[in-house]
């Protein structure tokens, strides 16, 4: 069990590693991983439930999507020009697993293999969340007078299901404080 306590204090410096990409648009305290995981996680859980997909699992992989940058860090699109991450990123998820019991060390392979190869319904709308999720924060940073303009034509134009192209257009149609004012 120390090793699965290990991996439990792994997964929780997420909640220190900070989203970088919006330093490059001067914002000083981003939110972090964890922030971007959780909220993702719901947003796959309602994508799916719309497209009838397996609503549970599509969370599951937008929990896990990014758990390796608990080791490397979340490298930004820009960086990514000069550096593979995604390579990194995979390799960390996988030995962040190597101490676990086997089902969980082979659950958690599985996620992480079927998260990065998009390979099912769920870990294609699991994407669709992570760009809709860093939409949402776009769009938020830009009501506070952020120049993010970028993160928000680059997400937009990734999403790939027409639900979530929906949601998309609606939120960038209303004002990141609406939901008060139901």
């Amino acid at each position: 069990m120390d090793a699965v306590a290990r991996f439990f204090h792994e997964i929780g410096q997420l909640k220190r590693v900070p989203r970088s990409g919006w330093s490059l648009a001067g914002i000083e305290s981003p939110e972090s991983v964890a922030e971007h995981s959780f909220r993702t996680a719901i947003i796959a859980y309602v994508l799916a439930l719309l497209e009838g997909a397996d609503a549970p699992r599509a969370a599951l992989l937008a929990l896990i999507h990014d758990s390796g940058e608990a080791r490397v860090g979340d490298a930004h699109r820009l960086a990514r020009r000069y550096v593979a991450a995604g390579d990194g990123e995979r390799r960390a998820q996988r030995e962040q697993a190597l101490g676990l019991p086997a089902p969980a060390r082979a659950a958690l392979e599985s996620l992480v293999d079927e998260a990065k190869d998009r390979a099912t319904r769920e870990a294609r709308l699991a994407k669709d969340a992570d760009r809709l999720e860093c939409l949402l924060q776009a769009h938020e940073y830009a009501e506070r007078g952020h120049d993010v303009e970028e993160w928000i034509d680059t997400s937009l134009a990734e999403i790939e299901s027409a639900t979530a192209r929906s949601i998309a257009l609606a939120v960038l149609a209303g004002r990141p404080g609406d939901w008060r004012r139901i």
